[in-house]
This record gives C-alpha cells, sequence and structure tokens, in this order.
C-alpha cells in the first residue's frame, strides 16, 4: 500500500501568502489606542484602485452613498463648479445630464465569495451559517488565547512553542460543540485530518481549492479582511514584537490566522464533497467561474463606482476651494512685538485650535504656538516603585529614555498602588461581576452614588504626585546633565522660539471621560494614546533645571534668566487648563494670566457647546462650565465630546499668518517658518512624522463613516471588553471591532465628520517640498497616490504639488 505524497508550499506561494498578510495595517489595543490608517499598508498604490480592489474583495465601501453625496450638494455643501470639476477629472462630460447621471442608486455588483460562503447560499435557513459560526468561533478562539488576563498560560504558550493556529487546532479537535451547532454530524472529525504545520495546511488547500497564482492571493486577501478586526490586531503584535524582539517575534501572527480561516475552508470543502457532492459540484462550478473572472470583477466595480468617485472628489474640492478662499483672500495682521508676556506651546490637535483662539483673543501680548504633542520627548513613561511602563510617544516611534518619579511621596505611591489593585479588580472583565456579587450593597451604594454624585474616573497611574522630580535613564543608565541639555536642545532647536516671553507654557492635552472603553482614543496620539503630561512635566522640569540651562546658555541657546516654564494641560473635554506645580522657588503665575485661561475657557465652551448640546447656549458661562465637568463624569454619556471628527486639513506655517482666521476646529496647526530652517530640516521631520500622524487620524475617521462595519466599531453601548485591552466586541461575538463608535462620528441626524481626504498647506519653497518628496518614498505615495493633496502656501496663493508637477489652484 502506498502512502500519498503531501504537496510542498513553493516558494512563489509562500511569498504570496506573506505578501497578503502585510496588506493589513496594525490596529493599537485599548490602553494605548491610537488612530490609524486601516488601509496603511497599501498607500504605495493609487487610493482609487485600493478601492476598487477593497470593492471586489469584501465589498469594502470607501466612499459614501450616492444619495448622502446628492443631499450634501443640495445643502450646498458641495458646489455645482466642483462637481463638473471632479466629473471632468474622470472623464464625465455630459453636462445636462451630469447630476441625474450622479444621483441615481449605487449599484455595486456581487463581490468575491470564499467557499463558506458559496455554501451559506444553498444552506437550509433553520440552520447556522458556515460563515457566521466560522467568525465567532475564531474570534472567541484569538480572544482566549490571546487574552491578558492569564499571563501564565500566555507564557506558557510561548515555552510551549505553541503559534495560534497549532493552538487552535488542538483544541478544535477536542471540540464535539461544532458539530451539534452547526447540526452536521461528524463534522469534527474533518479538523483531525488537517496538519499540524502552517506550511504543510496552505499547500494542501491550495492543491485541493485548485488556486493558481493569482486565485491565491485574492482568496488570502479576503480571507484576513473578512476577519478584519483580529487580522488588524495582530497585525499589532507583529509589529510590536518587531519593534522590541520579543520572544513571540517568531510567530507570524497573522500568517496563522491566515492558517485557521484557509483550514475551515478546506474543512467546509471536503465536508460537503463527503456528505453533500451534489451539492459541492455546484460551489465548485461558481467557484471555478469566480476564480476566472477576478480581472473582471474588480474593472466591474470600478466601473460601478465611478459615480461615487466623483461625488467624493466633488465635496474634497469644495472644501478646499472654502479653506483657501480662507486662507488668501484675509490679510494677515500684524501682530509684531518685541517680547510676549506669555507663550502657551500646544500640541497641533483640530481641538487645541478652538482654545488656541480663544485664548489669543484676551490679549495681543500672547504669542500660541503648534508643535507635536509629544514635545520631542522619546520617552516612556515607568510608574515609581512599579512594573507598570506605557510609551509617550507616536506609536510608530520606539521609546529611547525611560522616566520615573525619583523622590515622589512614599504615602502617595503606596495610595496609588492600592488603588490600582482596585481598579485592576473592579475593571476586568471576568471579574466584575464577581467583584459586584462578593462586594455585594456596598458596591450598589457606590454605583447608586457615582448617578447621582458623579466624580472624576481615572486610571490611578495617571494621578501623579504633587512636585514631581524626574529620573531620566537609557538602557538602565542615568542620563548626565550634560545628556539633558542636549536633549532639551534638540527639541528648543526644533521648536524654534526667537524670543522667550516670562511665562513660556507647555500645554500638553489630555481627555476627561467615563466608563469610555476607547478613552485612550480621544488622549494625545502623539503621546502614544496616553495624557500628555508627563511629556510637559519632564520637559519643564528640564528646562527650568538651573545646571541645564548654564549648560544651555554655554550652547548658545540663550534663554532669559527671568523665563519660567509651566507645564499645563488642557483637558480637550471640558476646556479646563490646569497648570501644575513646580520646585518650590517657582513663581506663582499671575492672576491675570490665570485670568486669560479662565475666559479662553468660556469661549470655547460656549462654541463647543453649539455641536455637543444647543440648550447650554443659553446658560452662564459658569453654568455651562459645570455643564461640561457633568458631562465629562457620566458614566452614561455616549459623546462627552467629538474628539477630533470633522478634522480636514493640516496646516504648516507661522501662526501670524492663521491668527485672525476661524478655522473652526477642523485644522491640525503646526509652527513652521522657513526663515528659520536654513537647511528644511525642520520641514523634513514634519512632513515625515506629524504629517504621517495627522493623515492616520485623518483616515480613520473617514473609513470609520464609510465603512463602520469593516473600519468602525459599531454601537459603543453593545460593547464588551475583549481580553482586558486587546479590544471590543459588539455584543458577544462576532469580529473584534476596530475604529471609532458610530456615536463618535454621528447625533443621530446628522454625520459629525465629513469624508474629505487630509489637505496639507506648507509655507515652504516649492523647490524644497519637491526636494523632501523625492527623496522619501512615503511622502511620495501619499501625494502621488492621492492618500492626501498637498499645498505650497505662499504670497497669498495657493498651489497643488502632484505627480512631481505644481498646478495653480482656481
Amino acid at each position: 500500500m502506498t502512502t500519498k505524497t503531501l504537496p510542498t508550499l513553493s516558494m512563489q506561494q509562500k511569498n504570496l501568502l506573506l505578501e497578503a498578510t502585510r496588506t493589513i495595517a496594525p490596529h493599537w489595543p485599548l490602553d494605548k489606542l491610537i488612530a490609524v490608517n486601516p488601509l496603511w499598508s497599501l498607500v504605495d498604490k493609487p487610493f482609487d484602485d485600493i478601492s476598487d480592489e477593497l470593492s471586489a474583495l469584501a465589498g469594502i465601501k470607501t466612499y459614501m452613498s450616492n444619495e448622502t453625496y446628492r443631499a450634501w450638494f443640495d445643502e450646498g455643501k458641495i458646489s455645482h463648479h466642483c462637481l463638473t470639476k471632479a466629473a471632468e477629472h474622470y472623464g464625465l462630460n455630459e453636462q445636462d445630464a451630469l447630476l441625474e447621471h450622479l444621483s441615481q442608486a449605487n449599484n455595486l455588483p456581487d463581490s468575491w465569495r470564499n467557499i463558506a460562503d458559496l455554501a451559506d447560499q444553498q444552506r437550509p435557513a433553520n440552520k447556522m451559517s458556515w460563515h457566521d459560526e466560522i467568525t465567532h468561533q475564531v474570534s472567541q478562539f484569538c480572544a482566549a488565547h490571546y487574552q491578558q488576563q492569564s499571563p501564565t498560560l500566555r507564557q506558557q504558550n510561548i515555552d510551549n512553542e505553541l503559534d495560534l493556529y497549532s493552538h487552535w487546532l488542538e483544541v478544535t479537535n477536542e471540540d464535539k460543540g461544532l458539530s451539534i451547532v452547526m447540526g452536521e454530524a461528524k463534522l469534527t472529525k474533518f479538523f483531525h485530518n488537517l496538519p499540524a504545520d502552517k506550511d504543510a495546511l496552505f499547500a494542501l488547500a491550495i492543491e485541493e481549492l485548485a488556486l493558481d497564482d493569482q486565485t491565491l492571493s485574492f482568496f488570502a486577501k479576503a480571507l484576513l479582511l473578512d476577519i478584519n478586526g483580529w487580522s488588524s490586531y495582530l497585525a499589532y503584535l507583529n509589529w510590536s514584537n518587531g519593534e522590541n524582539n520579543d520572544n513571540l517575534a517568531k510567530e507570524d501572527h497573522v500568517e496563522s490566522l491566515l492558517a485557521i480561516k484557509m483550514a475551515w475552508e478546506l474543512v467546509v470543502w471536503r465536508y460537503l464533497k463527503h456528505t453533500a457532492p451534489a451539492l459541492l459540484s455546484a460551489i465548485n462550478t461558481k467557484w471555478m467561474a469566480q476564480k476566472q473572472a477576478i480581472p473582471n470583477l474588480i474593472q466591474a466595480h470600478k466601473d460601478a463606482l465611478i459615480t461615487s468617485k466623483v461625488w467624493a472628489l466633488a465635496l474634497e474640492y469644495s472644501e478646499q476651494k472654502s479653506l483657501s478662499q480662507t486662507l488668501t483672500t484675509e490679510p494677515a495682521r500684524n501682530t509684531t512685538q518685541t517680547r510676549p508676556e506669555l507663550q502657551a506651546i500646544f500640541c497641533i490637535d483640530v481641538r487645541s485650535e478652538v482654545f488656541r483662539r480663544a485664548l489669543e483673543k484676551q490679549s495681543t501680548t500672547i504669542q500660541t504656538l503648534g508643535f507635536a504633542g509629544f514635545f520631542g520627548l522619546p520617552i516612556e513613561y515607568k510608574a515609581k516603585d512599579s512594573h507598570y511602563v506605557r510609551p509617550q510617544l507616536p506609536g510608530l516611534l520606539q521609546a529611547a529614555i525611560t522616566v520615573t518619579e525619583s523622590d515622589s511621596d512614599k504615602g502617595h505611591v503606596h495610595h496609588q498602588q492600592k488603588e490600582a489593585r482596585w481598579y485592576r479588580w473592579g475593571h476586568a472583565a471576568p471579574a466584575a461581576f464577581s467583584m459586584v456579587e462578593s462586594m455585594g450593597w456596598w458596591y450598589a451604594f457606590k454605583m447608586f452614588k457615582q448617578i447621582l454624585f458623579s466624580k472624576r474616573q481615572e486610571h490611578p497611574a495617571n494621578r501623579l504626585a504633587p512636585n514631581t522630580h524626574w529620573q531620566l535613564s537609557q538602557q538602565g543608565v542615568l542620563l548626565t546633565d550634560q545628556d539633558k541639555a542636549h536633549l532639551a536642545k534638540g527639541i528648543l532647536d526644533t521648536i524654534k522660539l526667537t524670543t522667550y516671553a516670562p511665562i513660556v507654557m507647555l500645554v500638553g492635552h489630555g481627555s476627561h471621560t467615563s466608563n469610555n472603553l476607547h478613552a485612550a482614543g480621544l488622549e494625545c496620539g502623539a503621546c502614544g494614546g496616553q495624557s500628555g503630561e508627563v511629556n510637559v512635566r519632564v520637559l519643564a522640569s528640564l528646562l527650568n533645571d538651573h545646571k541645564v540651562r548654564a549648560l544651555l546658555n554655554d550652547m548658545g541657546m540663550e534663554i532669559p534668566s527671568d523665563t519660567q516654564f509651566v507645564p499645563a494641560l488642557h483637558n480637550t473635554t471640558t476646556d479646563h487648563l490646569t497648570c501644575f506645580d513646580q520646585t518650590k522657588d517657582a513663581k506663582p503665575i499671575d492672576r491675570k494670566i490665570m485670568d486669560w485661561f479662565e475666559k479662553a475657557q468660556f469661549l470655547a465652551q460656549q462654541e463647543r457647546a453649539a455641536k455637543l448640546d444647543t440648550a447650554l447656549l443659553d446658560a452662564s458661562d459658569k453654568q455651562r462650565s459645570k455643564a461640561f465637568t457633568k458631562r465629562a463624569n457620566d458614566w452614561s454619556q455616549v459623546n462627552p465630546e467629538w474628539g477630533l471628527a470633522n478634522n480636514h486639513s493640516f496646516i504648516i506655517a507661522p501662526r501670524q499668518k492663521t491668527r485672525h482666521l476661524d478655522l473652526k476646529g477642523r485644522s491640525f496647526l503646526h509652527d513652521y517658518d522657513p526663515q528659520n530652517d536654513p537647511d528644511f530640516a525642520i520641514l523634513e521631520r514634519i512632513l515625515t512624522a506629524p504629517m504621517l500622524v495627522t493623515h492616520w487620524i485623518n483616515m480613520q475617521y473617514n473609513l470609520s463613516v464609510t465603512d463602520n462595519f469593516k473600519f468602525g466599531c459599531g454601537n459603543k453601548v453593545l460593547h464588551n471588553a475583549v481580553g482586558g485591552n486587546i479590544g471590543v466586541f459588539e455584543g458577544n461575538g462576532g469580529d473584534l471591532r476596530i475604529g471609532l463608535s458610530m456615536q463618535s462620528l454621528n447625533d443621530c441626524q446628522k454625520w459629525m465628520h465629513t469624508p474629505v481626504r487630509l489637505a496639507v498647506y506648507v509655507t515652504a519653497p516649492k523647490s524644497t517640498i519637491e526636494k523632501i518628496a523625492a527623496k522619501h518614498d512615503i511622502v511620495k505615495h501619499l501625494i502621488d497616490n492621492d492618500w492626501l493633496y498637498l499645498f505650497q502656501w505662499e504670497d497669498n496663493k495657493v498651489a497643488r504639488f502632484y505627480q512631481q508637477e505644481w498646478h495653480a489652484e482656481k
């Protein structure tokens, strides 16, 4: 008796599978949640082409419906001129019938169908869907495998070299419930015949499902997009493990997930071949036809999406025309002065624009600036006498310096550790019910008290002791005063202050919400989804240090002796600005300055009230301020703030060019003056770092609106935490949900975010912009593949840089 030789995986096939896994962008866990472009791994291709392919692959929507665009046209949000211009761009020139043609409903052809989907088309209505059960089983298993409440089990899996696929196969082989749930006797035995090795599994599936190279690539991508939430989280694990050289780096987690999905496809195929050969024959006919028609399928979706593309482009043209007119028709006012009375450096976050504008109205002696919210500090924060560590810098960067409190109050530390243990017990999903049951009526009283007399809830690690002194180390070695001075000089060289006020505020930002699993998403993205408090405290302590200040002066950084750097935090939910205590010999902040902050707070709250609760518009300043705090403390409040919704532009220019403008909280503002950047190194850093971050934020909001099922997380009222901080389920199962909830995007009557690609306006020479784009592929891809728009804004004129050419805006 001869033994059948098992197929082997060729290098070409292996590369195609790996290529498919690398098309998935990472999504950060809840405790480090930052905005990400879900299509980041695909920006080397044109946006329109990716839209066509994703629509064909998985029915993914990157545009709104034609009905929505038509409604925006009727409201005046899209101009007829811009609609005509967009139509001409796509070759639609029938002017008379254009509007009627574009207003027809989207009639998209069917998307690709996996084996399980084809089987479901013939499945009796009284039986569980193959697709739904596969998603549920794989998703629940991933949650159990990666859940963070059992580090012992997770370490055991590492030690035993039990990767995701091997662990899944081991558990599934013992799961008799699958046959019962699916109503398919002996289904489980078909898992027993699967190879234990991933590559062997791939080779077997490729042979039995007759997958050529083109189909294999398409099929693999479709399988991963079918469970995109878990694919994205596992892409994050791959990224973080590679960055940290973690033991888990030996496993490609996304590849393991692909193996599980392909194993299920093979099992369904084999099971139907054994139990329903006639049904499989019908499925195979569709399967073969579908495989041969992949190019035609993509073309069909491309043709069907043309009207949506015209509408989307017309909307972007309309928004850009409006902003360009604002930037070029209102001349900047002369705000030249010898020395400001107050300087306040804010994060570039769009929410800062509202508060900065309100603060500047208080006095012409106030100067505000925009800078990346982590203030250039490559740090991670380690809580005092604790193993707790968190990043305080952008997600794409790795911390080089560890900061911790050096001599904080021991009683405070002990109290926070006790609070952290209580917080962990009460907020861990598996323990929540047992905690309430154990504490009985006492906890019920606490819950009742929180409802009637709500107060701020925050993670204990965010409660820093007053008058904290900081210890900075690199790879366990403390930084010297010289090291600190070089670190501070690098930051000041980038901020480029030409003069120093007596008070220089370093204003980080943070959010204030209760009972919000996505709270980190409202914090500072540049600080790794954390409050910016640590960063501003550390930087202020460096710049106020007498030894560091003396060394800076020796390096040519002439900071006046009366200049005091004051750390502060802008609460984006309530618009309160808190100044933190510094050293004992620090001068108290003048009452006049504190009054400026309070008046700015009232103005900002009044502006935000129009979007949050119009009833607050008629309230007094004090009443409105209390109402904002009450909203933030309310654990039933689903939208305490709108976050970065409706962002649409990134302006890289001196503040005096925009100080007189109302940008409506829609623009990221980064101070930049080409006169202070002779070698344009600062501009290069801005275009290769902050611009990427703003693009990520913009695309996360856009795609969460256009396809909330794939790239958003649905109804936050139904959310349940998965594995501690991994992510959320909507309800008790289904795929892991990523992106933004509907409550962060829609007020139940209208969209609060307009999905338009980011428009970047740069005040710099054209030749410099050209050189930077040519030097960095990622910048070139974003510009030339239509993932964002880049404009030069100089001499009251705007010109677009695209495909290596300049185009004057009309």
